[in-house]
């Protein structure tokens, strides 16, 4: 089975930065792969760097057989099969609950709005949402303003879902809703990126847990294993304190 994605040495800058340095990796389809490490050592750029959304400045990212170039017109191809879920949720606020699922399907993909709408209130029975249907964003808690958000990105019926710190906004009330849709997901098999500080949901659904620091990859491994018994004392010393 061909690799969903190939980082091949990739390195991104900012400036004088270096943000990525040298990351390699590959993801196989159906793999759940859950990013971990301290604040700003580049999991969050790692997953705009495979949208298109940032430039690298060295190395390669491969979607589905296809380089990532940031700035072409070969990346919309590329973002049509990527749904991206952010820690902000971006939602338009003059638009229901609705329009803003339906919106990229209609406006974007030229889908008959027919049969986006069928799709659209399928995804709000999925995301436990169906009551809000109707909802605008500002009458929305949090949590449902991100359940929105997944039932989004998934509209476009994405080959990839990527996440970036989905909870870390959130009242800690909600949190479970949204880990809830994000679980229900990975039991359907889909391939995920998730960027998340929520330790005991890498390690009860991640198949793989990357840790991070300083902008390369430390461990890569079983989350179970990595949480019993990291390698590296960098690791070993992260997780000890997220545990607390």
């Amino acid at each position: 089975m061909s690799p969903v994605l190939i980082l091949d040495g990739v390195v991104k800058r900012f400036g004088t930065r270096t943000i990525l340095d040298g990351i390699s990796m590959t993801v196989s389809p159906g793999e759940i792969v859950c990013f971990v490490g301290p604040s700003g050592t580049g999991k969050s750029t790692l997953l705009r760097c495979v949208n298109g959304l940032e430039a690298v400045q060295g190395g390669t990212i491969t979607f589905e057989g296809q380089r990532v170039h940031a700035s072409t017109r070969s990346v919309a191809d590329v973002r049509k099969r990527v749904g991206m879920i952010f820690q902000h949720f971006n939602l338009y606020p003059h638009l229901t609950a609705l329009q803003n699922v339906m919106l990229a399907p209609v406006v974007v993909h030229k889908e008959a709005k027919p049969l986006v709408e069928e799709r659209a209130r399928a995804l709000f029975e999925k995301v436990r949402l169906s009551h809000r249907i109707n909802a605008y964003p500002a009458q929305l808690s949090g949590g449902e303003q991100q359940r929105v958000a997944i039932a989004r990105a998934l509209a476009t019926n994405p080959h990839l879902l990527m996440f970036d710190e989905p909870t870390s906004a959130l009242d800690p009330e909600t949190v479970g809703d949204v880990l809830a849709v994000m679980r229900d997901l990975a039991q359907e098999g889909r391939t995920m990126l998730v960027v998340t500080h929520e330790i005991r949901f890498a390690v009860d659904v991640g198949t793989r847990m990357v840790f991070m620091d300083q902008g390369k990859i430390v461990e890569d491994s079983d989350p179970r294993e990595m949480l019993a018994n990291a390698r590296t004392d960098r690791a070993r010393q992260f997780l000890s304190s997220i545990r607390g």
